[in-house]
């Protein structure tokens, strides 16, 4: 887990430089910074646009898989799964959550076209004109920022993976970078749905519901 303000930093890098001007790891070790504001687009790199104006391509390729691998836990989660499900309204409120990540539609042979992992923890802060995201436990944990964009919201962030504790800067990695999509589909229940990752699916959707 990162721990400490530089978890801050780190995200905020994205748009400020954080941590007294540039991103700061918990290593150590200095990111470079991002322009500022509070326009996602002005942080997306290129091959992230991409992978978002191709969300629901994503969908379409991805959920008829999981579907025929697992029709009944597909069907069992409802709106989890229905591309169209996203509600207006009821942005995501900072607090602890618990997430669950679902892998639709395997990329290459090891892996299957539906699998559903245990529940995790995470986090969402407030860090001023954005919030940030990051699940704080798991084998690969996604970190980052959300951008409010009209009646969604954007995530762009990195990957963590295994017991590392430093996230790379956004956009030095693009096999870490990750882009998705932010949504609300139920009265205390959000999705973010990750298009193409790097890693093992073709969608990635982690389901969010606040922690009690």
């Amino acid at each position: 887990m990162i721990r400490g303000t530089c978890i801050v930093g780190v995200l905020l890098g994205l748009l400020t430089g954080g941590c007294g001007g540039r991103a700061v790891a918990s290593s150590g070790a200095a990111a470079p910074a991002r322009p500022d504001g509070d326009d996602w687009r002005r942080v997306a790199t290129p091959a992230d646009r991409d992978r978002l104006r191709r969300w629901r391509d994503a969908w379409l390729t991805a959920l008829p898989r999981a579907r025929t691998a697992d029709p009944g836990a597909i069907a069992a989660q409802g709106a989890l799964f229905v591309p169209d499900a996203a509600l207006t309204g009821g942005a995501l409120p900072a607090g602890r959550y618990r997430c669950r990540v679902y892998k639709l539609g395997g990329a290459g042979s090891a892996m299957r076209d539906f699998t559903a992992y245990p529940a995790f923890d995470c986090v969402i802060r407030d860090e001023g004109r954005v919030r940030s995201f990051y699940k704080e436990t798991g084998s690969q944990r996604p970190v980052g920022l959300l951008f409010p964009d009209g009646d969604r919201t954007v995530f762009l962030g990195t990957l963590l993976l295994g017991d590392e504790r430093a996230a790379l800067q956004y956009g030095q990695d693009r096999d870490r970078d990750m882009a998705g999509v932010l949504e609300r589909i139920g009265e205390r229940r959000w999705r973010l749905v990750l298009p193409y990752p790097r890693f093992e699916s073709l969608l990635d959707v982690v389901e969010l519901v606040p922690a009690e």
